[in-house]
């Protein structure tokens, strides 16, 4: 047993071993063309990082994500619009939510009934089709469902993406 032992700590020692001996030898040189010419590199343009408070937001349908979403911007006090029509929107928010309910197999041996959640929402302006803001919630055993990844986009939305007035 103790050989055993002593073989599988040797190899894997080997195995990391050689891989970072072997990442040392694959870093790429530096080309010619780029040691020649001076570096030229843009500055990126300035990109809007919050959305403005007030702006008019659509929520595209999210396979009824959607609802709780506008329920949760609303009891968080989002400080944006939500509109109806996409025309009449500045900024659109799009994004999924996926469901698992529990199992035979934790309902009996956990004890729970809850299911897992996940969610993800992403903010893009209409004009520019830029990306403005994302968030992803992941919910284990989540007791309320969509609310509780609504919830969880709603604020965090209000605390990030959206500027203060």
């Amino acid at each position: 047993m103790k050989h055993q032992i002593f073989l599988g700590v040797l190899l894997l020692a080997l195995a990391t071993g050689y891989s970072q001996s072997r990442g040392a030898q694959q870093q790429p040189a530096p080309s010619a063309q780029q040691s020649q010419t001076p570096q030229q590199t843009q500055a990126a343009p300035q990109t809007q990082t919050k959305i403005p408070a007030g702006s008019k937001v659509f929520i595209a349908p999210m396979g009824g994500f959607e609802a709780p979403l506008k329920k949760a911007i609303t009891e968080k006090k989002v400080q944006i619009e939500i509109v109806e029509q996409r025309e009449q929107a500045e900024y659109e928010i799009t994004g999924t939510s996926e469901s698992k309910k529990a199992s035979n197999a934790k309902k009996i041996i956990m004890g729970s009934w809850h299911s897992d959640e996940d969610a993800s929402i992403k903010v893009a302006n209409l004009k520019t089709g830029e990306i403005v803001y994302a968030y992803a919630a992941h919910k284990k055993d989540s007791a309320h469902g969509q609310r509780s990844t609504a919830e969880a986009c709603a604020k965090h939305l209000k605390d990030e993406g959206v500027a203060a007035k």
